[in-house]
């Protein structure tokens, strides 16, 4: 029965390869026109053409996916053999192999489990390779001069980074400005620590010492671009020390393994990258020292440059001594070959005689090619030494130019130590005045109570003092035992004799002090 229908004249359509395809690709478009598929990534290649072809799979079947150059670019997260995704895109066939795919244009990991996971085989991936090394990681300027800070420049972080630089030891910072969450996160702070790098030692934009990565805190989504690949490897090959400070002390990401310091927050970087001015002032002696010494150096080592590239030069008489010795040694011969030249053209003329207007034309040609040959000799010996006199006056200049400079950066620093100097200086004679100022005013507190605490205000207040020969007598029995007494009061002393005394006492008593007061 089969036979029949098969056999010519039947009414079944007949389709061609391309045709079937075409059905077969339209109705599968339609039933399937945007899904998304959660599976485990498998094969994943990545020709030069820029394309991304992998596998999805789980544990019965496997589906062909592709992303196509343009939105390779633009995937949050890059497919990787292992991780398991959620990916979203379009089903449609491949005519060329008979084949189904799927077109992928967004691909999400499949839970916080699943980018944990990722991310501890990412990192014993690039641990394996080397670059979390502590022998790599080199260790950070005491005192950079400049700053480079990848971060955002409308965040909060850049202003403490800012803050902090400027309380502890004002410095100049170049800021990156970067995305530092979402897709764009990774490439831009990648390419900006490789720019750093790649700025010329003097160039007109100064290259940094020193490299800060910040960010705030954030979750793991948040922070993710800093645990991308392309961010891990430039942070590692960066030829300048790099801290990373990216999220809270709690927050780690792959960046922290491959910097040379990791820091627990963007203010804390800040901290580490300078030291602090005032305990820089301990060490002031010891710079101008050996500032001065520096400058020695730098003024020696042009003049010893100079020293060597003038014997470089060579002796002028060494570059003429190959050619004297050649005309030495032609020279000798020139005498014989003259004299046999004479002869055979002498032999010549007697044989055949020579025109004179010949003659005259020869010997006017030789006489002009000869003056032409002087000029072009003079010349040449003109521009030669030309050519070695400008040369010794751009060696010149250039000393000239190093020089001034080498003189013109000491004087700057002199006179910014004079400043500091001087500024010193007032200091300590305002810290002098003060402390005489403070001294005087305790003097004069302690003198007011020496006078509140004394006797002498109790004078005053009607009480006397009685002395005698022996001193102060505190008793009247004491009084009576001597023949006068001193009195003393606030606003003087008199002498009086003490009624009762001794007749003894008495009669050695003089008639000018006979008076009592009692």
């Amino acid at each position: 029965m089969d036979l029949l229908e098969d056999a010519p004249g039947s009414n079944a359509h007949e389709f061609t390869v391309s045709e079937l395809s075409g059905a077969v690709k339209r109705s599968l478009e339609d039933q399937f026109g945007r899904v998304r598929v959660r599976g485990e990534i498998g094969r994943v290649s990545r020709p030069s053409s820029g394309h991304v072809y992998f596998d999805l799979k789980d544990d019965r079947s496997v589906l062909a996916a592709v992303t196509w150059k343009g939105q390779a670019a633009k995937l949050a997260q890059r497919p990787e053999e292992g991780m398991e995704v959620i990916a979203t895109g379009r089903l449609t066939t491949f005519p060329g192999q008979s084949k189904y795919q799927l077109i992928v244009d967004q691909i999400e990991p499949a839970g916080l489990g699943a980018l944990m996971a990722m991310l501890e085989k990412r990192r014993q991936a690039l641990a394996a390779e080397g670059l979390f090394d502590g022998a790599r990681k080199r260790p950070l300027p005491s005192l950079p001069r400049v700053i480079g800070v990848v971060t955002s420049p409308s965040g909060a972080v850049i202003r403490d980074i800012l803050h902090r630089l400027r309380d502890r030891f004002p410095t100049r910072v170049l800021i990156w400005p970067v995305a530092v969450q979402g897709e764009g996160c990774a490439p831009q702070v990648a390419a900006a620590i490789r720019g750093f790098n790649d700025l010329p030692q003097g160039g007109p934009i100064p290259r940094p010492d020193l490299l800060i990565v910040a960010r705030g805190g954030g979750s793991l989504e948040d922070l993710w671009g800093f645990n991308e690949e392309a961010v891990v490897r430039a942070a590692a090959e960066s030829r300048i020390p790099l801290i990373s400070a990216v999220g809270h002390e709690t927050d780690t990401t792959l960046i922290d393994f491959a910097s040379d310091r990791r820091a627990p927050t963007p203010t804390a970087a800040a901290e580490m990258a300078v030291p602090v001015l005032a305990e820089l002032a301990a060490r002031l002696a010891e710079s101008q020292a050996r500032l001065t010494r520096c400058s020695q150096h730098h003024i020696d080592r042009p003049r010893q440059r100079l020293r060597d590239l003038s014997r470089a030069l060579g002796r002028p008489a060494a570059l003429t001594e190959g050619a004297r010795q050649r005309l030495d040694l032609w020279a000798g011969r020139l005498d014989p070959a003259l004299h046999g030249l004479v002869r055979a053209r002498r032999h010549q003329l007697a044989v055949r005689p020579m025109p004179v207007a010949l003659l005259r034309r020869f010997t006017d040609g030789k006489g002009h090619a000869l003056h032409r040959l002087e000029h072009r000799l003079d010349a040449a010996a003109i521009r030669r030494l030309e050519r070695r006199r400008d040369r010794m006056t751009a060696m010149a200049e250039r000393l000239d130019a190093s020089l001034a400079r080498v003189v013109a950066t000491t004087r700057r620093a002199i006179t910014v130590q004079d400043q500091k100097l001087a500024d010193l200086s007032r200091r300590l004679g305002l810290a002098a005045q003060r402390a005489i100022r403070t001294r005087s005013e305790a003097l004069q507190r302690a003198d007011r109570m020496r006078q509140s605490l004394g006797y002498t205000e109790t004078l005053k207040r009607g009480f006397v003092v009685v002395r005698g020969p022996d001193g102060v007598i505190t008793s009247a029995q004491g009084a009576r035992q001597v023949p006068q007494v001193e009195l003393e009061f606030a606003d003087g002393r008199v002498t009086a004799r003490p009624e009762g005394a001794s007749p003894k006492a008495s009669r050695k008593a003089k008639p000018s002090e006979q008076k009592s007061l009692f």
